[in-house]
């Protein structure tokens, strides 16, 4: 195999907002699977998704359970995305912005997730082969 790719990724919306959050992790996520280094800055409600004090809910309207609902959690995914990251040998640096943290009052992230600033996204699409930008609009 040839050596890995540097790629970056920029998420912007809030967990369960908009599609594009879920589209951008099913990116990273193949790019993780094809041997590629990412970078994720999470900016704007995106710092939201890997906050660690996420807690599933039962949906009362339709009479399930916290078990029965299984409801999804962008944090759980964020840690899988890190763990298969490890598993395959390719790097996930998923970097919060701090100014967005502190405005949003996330400060909890999963471990394996960094606080950060624009900057740190300068220099990750600086190094990267390609960059994309999820916007919010």
């Amino acid at each position: 195999m040839s050596e890995p790719v540097q790629l970056t990724f920029c998420l912007m919306d809030a967990p369960f907002e908009r599609a594009r959050t879920v589209l951008g992790l099913r990116l990273v996520a193949a790019a993780i699977r094809a041997g590629h280094d990412v970078t994720v800055f999470a900016y704007e409600g995106a710092v939201a998704l890997a906050f660690a004090l996420q807690e599933p809910h039962a949906n009362s309207v339709h009479g399930r359970s916290v078990e029965q609902e299984e409801h999804p959690l962008p944090k759980a995914w964020i840690a899988a995305l890190l763990d298969e990251a490890r598993r395959r040998g390719t790097k996930l640096d998923w970097i919060n912005c701090g100014l967005c943290v502190d405005e949003r009052g996330v400060k909890e992230s999963i471990a394996g997730c960094r606080r950060g600033s624009p900057l740190d996204f300068l220099t990750a699409a600086n190094r990267s082969v390609n960059t994309l930008v999820l916007a919010t609009h």
